[in-house]
């Protein structure tokens, strides 16, 4: 807060005064801690990490069932995240909550590259070992390895374009979710690298003289039999199948209507930025009596642990306010219940009507802030060239706003007139004593206003020497009136000889932006998602007339938002045009690569219907959980069918029912591998659950978790029954069909 000294006081004096500060307000240092909630957030994300590591050991245990293989993958999944982590090093990141969280969406990816080329090695080794072929072990590695070369590369090539969109997002989601994305194609490019280099000279040292053909997992075995058998059947008469996959599919478009829209969560920090605002002209005294009564009433709630307080503009200070403004900070014990904490602060704080307050955490206000200069989620601009008719449509909006169910804080921003003192000179009376107008203005504005003449330091505090008028020469417009000026000649004349003296109402602010005038209504969210509150603000602006020349514009996260979607949806267009050309080069046929490509989406119900059960809200994070779902379940058609076709084309499968039950056999262990990895990589993500720090990874493990399970479900049952369908010419298909026995 400002201080001033009055030179005809004493500086002693005044200086004894004001050291006290704000009698009954605790000042701690400590209870605003951004950096403390972050390093929290990175804590549990890399806590998570080896969490996950630790639960993929165990999945590769059960299902390769061989201590060598088992740590050649061990090796190649750290090594491709290490080395994701030097290039992001390199290119001058650091380590922060979203660099972990693509890290650990990646797992799944990683996983799947490092098994993929391990598992088809060594079912090759095992194959030739129990044929007694006079191949050597290099030789069978390096074949067995060119087999899965180009699915990989163009697993990993759809991985990246699918996140397309999101290296395009700009603004604030950009920010935060661009290192996210570079994370997750570094590690998935890394994991390429390895799994076409590192990988096979591992397998080369290690499994040269193993015999692996007596070391097969029963789990596996057991696995196996039971997919062909229900696999089998499936093929036979596969329309319940396709039934089920579109009633599912169904169900995620019924579902969508009632799904809630969200731009980013609220960041659950333990520390709480509140503003206080009263009606300009309000004196120092009655902000500072406020500031410290609800002090009092702050800390004798349970859980809080400290409060501070600024008032008004410190020197040097970033905040451009008036004494009028008072920001608080309160800081909650992490042990105390976090809600219901928060309503106790709410409750408090409801209890000073007449002036606006609000509750927030710092990142989001700083979101807020920086999306449309205003501390509030929602923000209608209104804009015109008359200031009474826009105070007249805000107050309308205002009360129109605060019936909408979810809408807390909803205030008009103070733009009032204030008292103000106006000092026309009159250039006739003012040149007969000899004073030019600025004299008489410079020197009203001292005797009123004061003016800064000096600046003292002491005790580490900076104060301001200022020359001003008695209090008796500005309590009121007579006195103002017989202020005396002094003229050039030595002597004195009064104010109201020389000017007109008068008081009239002013503004205290005219905000302005494109050349016309505005005011905005701000209001925050509570209870209720942000699409859903955003639809019911434009039914209410729809209905307010405004006059030719004035408009209302929405603002704030929703804007945000809208700008996200329009950029995720136009380079989401270009990265499925991206995908579909990637995966009719990866099966050299249109026919294959629509197939795949319009069974995608449906691998998204899961997401769907998992962020329906809990919660129904999707945010962005959600939205890149979808993105990297579409990944995975394009990464296993490509592995399934290009295995497919490798049987037929250099095995000499024939086309038919026993190739596709094959192909899907020898291509379950690597799909549920991949699966589970990825899964078991976001459920400590999931059991931790919605608390501080993974306010934007959570719902994105939900969408994925959920996806996981569709993805793999049509990659293991519908995809085969629809390659065997549609793969070849008709004909071929019906001759297969009655050719070959399905056991």
């Amino acid at each position: 807060m400002g201080q001033h000294i009055d030179v005809t006081r004493g500086v002693d004096a005044a200086l004894d005064e004001m050291r006290p500060g704000l009698p009954g307000i605790q000042i701690d240092s400590t209870i605003f801690r951004p950096a403390t909630f972050i390093q929290t957030a990175i804590d549990d994300l890399t806590r998570s990490l080896l969490i996950s590591c630790l639960l993929v050991m165990l999945v590769l245990a059960a299902f390769l069932f061989e201590w060598r293989t088992a740590l050649i993958s061990l090796v190649a999944i750290p090594l491709s995240l290490v080395t994701a982590g030097l290039v992001l090093n390199l290119l001058g990141a650091t380590i922060n909550t979203m660099i972990l969280a693509g890290l650990v969406i990646a797992i799944g990816g990683v996983v799947d590259d490092a098994i993929i080329d391990v598992e088809n090695i060594v079912r090759r080794l095992r194959q030739n070992r129990r044929e007694g072929t006079n191949k050597s072990t290099a030789s069978i590695i390096l074949e067995a390895s060119l087999e899965v070369r180009s699915a990989i590369i163009y697993a990993v090539l759809i991985d990246v374009v699918v996140l397309l969109p999101v290296f395009f997002l700009g603004g604030v989601s950009g920010a935060f979710f661009q290192p996210l994305a570079i994370a997750y194609a570094l590690a998935l490019l890394a994991s390429m690298v390895v799994a076409l280099t590192v990988t096979p000279a591992l397998c080369l040292l290690l499994l040269r003289n193993v015999p692996l053909e007596r070391r097969e997992s029963p789990l596996l075995r057991w696995l196996q039999r039971s997919y062909e058998r229900f696999l089998g059947r499936i093929i036979r008469t596969p329309r319940p199948a396709f039934l089920t996959v579109g009633g599912l599919v169904v169900v995620g478009f019924a579902v969508l209507p009632f799904m809630g829209e969200s731009l980013f969560p609220t960041f659950k920090e333990k520390d709480f930025l509140m503003h206080w605002v009263t009606t300009p002209g309000t004196s120092q005294n009655e902000v500072v009596r406020i500031t410290t009564q609800v002090s009092r009433e702050l800390r004798t709630v349970p859980g809080i642990r400290s409060f501070g307080s600024h008032i008004g503009r410190a020197v040097q200070g970033e905040e451009i306010s008036g004494i009028n403004f008072a920001e608080n900070w309160v800081s909650i014990d992490p042990a105390a219940d976090y809600d219901k904490t928060l309503d106790a602060i709410r409750n408090v704080v409801d209890g000073y009507p007449g002036l606006f307050h609000d509750v927030q955490t710092y990142l989001n206000e700083r979101i807020d802030e920086v999306l449309v200069g205003s501390s509030d989620q929602i923000v209608v601009r209104i804009s015109g060239p008359d200031l009474d008719v826009l105070r007249s449509k805000a107050e309308e909006v205002r009360a129109a706003l605060s019936q909408i169910n979810g809408t807390i804080d909803v205030h008009t921003e103070l733009q009032v007139d204030v008292p103000h003192i106006q000092v026309e000179v009159d250039l006739a009376k003012a040149q007969r004593y000899g004073l030019k107008p600025g004299d008489v203005r410079r020197a009203a504005a001292t005797l009123i206003a004061g003016t800064e003449v000096s600046d003292i330091h002491r005790d580490g505090k900076v104060y301001d020497v200022m020359v001003w008028g008695t209090s008796q020469a500005r309590d009121s417009l007579i006195s103002i009136r017989n202020l005396l000026i002094s003229t050039p000649n030595g002597g004195t004349v009064r104010l109201e000889d020389v000017a007109n003296v008068s008081i009239l109402p002013t503004p205290n602010l005219i905000a302005r932006e494109n050349d016309s005038r505005r005011i905005d209504v701000g209001l925050n969210i509570s209870g209720r998602d942000l699409g859903a509150v955003v639809g019911d603000v434009q039914q209410r602006l729809s209905a307010i007339k405004f006059p030719l020349e004035y408009h209302a514009q929405l603002l704030g996260e929703y804007q945000e938002r809208q700008a996200a979607q329009q950029n995720l949806l136009l380079f989401g267009i270009v990265a499925a045009i991206g995908v579909f050309l990637l995966l009719q080069s990866a099966f050299k046929s249109w026919r294959l690569a629509t197939l795949a490509f319009f069974t995608l989406p449906s691998a998204l119900v899961g997401g769907v219907l998992a962020t329906f059960a809990t919660g129904g809200v999707i945010s962005m994070g959600s939205l890149v959980g979808f993105f990297t779902v579409f990944g995975v379940a394009a990464r296993n058609s490509i592995m399934l069918i290009n295995h497919c076709q490798h049987l037929e084309r250099e095995e000499g499968e024939p086309f038919g029912p026993g190739l596709v039950l094959r192909g899907a056999r020898e291509r379950l262990a690597p799909i549920l591998m991949t699966a589970l990895a990825a899964g078991l990589a976001l459920v400590p993500l999931v059991i931790f659950g919605n608390i501080p720090g993974q306010e934007i990874e959570y719902p994105m493990a939900i969408v994925i978790l959920g996806g996981l399970v569709t993805s793999t479900v049509l990659n293991l049952f519908v995809v085969p029954s629809l390659y065997l369908r549609f793969g070849r010419k008709k004909e071929t298909v019906q001759k297969a069909y009655s050719s070959t026995p399905i056991s």
